[in-house]
């Protein structure tokens, strides 16, 4: 995890907007993900810095099924931010499936790399996405971002699986049992429920490097090819994969004292915002948090980058 230079206490001190310190006077709420997965780890340590830093705020991250039941919280009111697969945010943006009309979303941040994971037991004849066709495999969770850009993978690879959506929890222990051929799940390396199952059964992840042509054909730049890091799982050693950038993001209603605050956490305590497990996923690095692809950012986002970065 490189840090920068510049992120040092002159610039620290170039968001002091005067913010009261007399005690919590605005509750703050992430949606963030599921048990065992980064999105809730990462949620729970910013909202830790942020009550740690912002005596103002009082902030709780919430766990959830992600990408697109954490859009649905915000637009009822019941989060004040996201954590959200770019791909899903695009389609949010622009009212595209599942989503029946636009929702419009502002950014506070990318806040790191997600890496697609195809995963099947280490035992299993599967070596290829091709090899799922009129196979057993869950997508994600209902609500989750795995479940939209599961869904893509399987049409660019122009095959025809049985699809379930089983929470991550419950998809571990099905593939454990070999009721399901694999499963996806997008998120840091290693994710600790997947590090769990390697540990006892045996987990290799199936190559996504040939789909993703069809998937920038269809869907846009979104998608870029990582390898997965040696070290994470036993059994995997540079796999080539797909990665899908995760943001912060929230409501155009959301204050801009706010936004500008959580962006000072982002920045001034990025190496406290990193679950101890995780191996080269994170983008907390000012020169990447502001590249949120095509969703704008949030006003006071992007006036507390301007202030820190000029």
């Amino acid at each position: 995890m490189r840090r920068r230079t510049f992120l040092t206490a002159a610039l620290a001190g170039a968001l002091a907007t005067g913010c009261s310190t007399s005690g919590p006077t605005r509750s703050l709420t992430i949606a963030a993900g599921e048990a065992g997965g980064f999105y809730l780890a990462f949620g729970r340590l910013l909202a830790d810095q942020i009550n740690a830093t912002q005596p103002w705020l009082q902030c709780t991250a919430v766990e959830t099924t992600a990408s697109l039941a954490n859009i649905d919280l915000l637009r009822t009111g019941k989060a004040d931010l996201a954590l959200v697969l770019a791909d899903t945010a695009r389609a949010a943006g622009s009212g595209q499936a599942p989503f029946t009309s636009a929702v419009d979303l502002r950014a506070l941040g990318r806040v790191y790399e997600n890496y697609l994971q195809l995963v099947v037991r280490n035992d299993s004849p599967l070596s290829t996405v091709s090899d799922l066709d009129g196979r057993t495999v869950s997508l994600g969770a209902a609500g989750s971002g795995a479940s939209l850009t599961g869904d893509r993978i399987i049409a660019a690879a122009g095959i025809t699986p049985r699809v379930q959506h089983l929470p991550l929890a419950d998809a571990v222990s099905a593939l454990a049992a070999g009721t399901i051929d694999a499963l996806l799940w997008s998120g840091g390396v290693p994710t600790p429920a997947l590090a769990k199952l390697d540990s006892s059964v045996g987990i290799r992840l199936l190559p996504l490097d040939g789909v993703l042509p069809a998937l920038r054909s269809r869907h846009g730049m979104l998608y870029e090819q990582l390898p997965v890091p040696s070290g994470g799982y036993r059994f995997v050693h540079q796999v080539p994969t797909i990665g899908v950038a995760n943001l912060l993001v929230g409501l155009p209603t959301l204050p801009d004292d706010v936004a500008a605050a959580v962006v000072r956490v982002l920045v001034e305590r990025a190496d406290q915002l990193v679950p101890g497990e995780a191996l080269g996923t994170q983008f907390l690095d000012i020169r990447t948090l502001i590249g949120t692809a095509d969703l704008p950012l949030h006003p006071g986002a992007a006036e507390a980058y301007r202030q820190l970065h000029g």
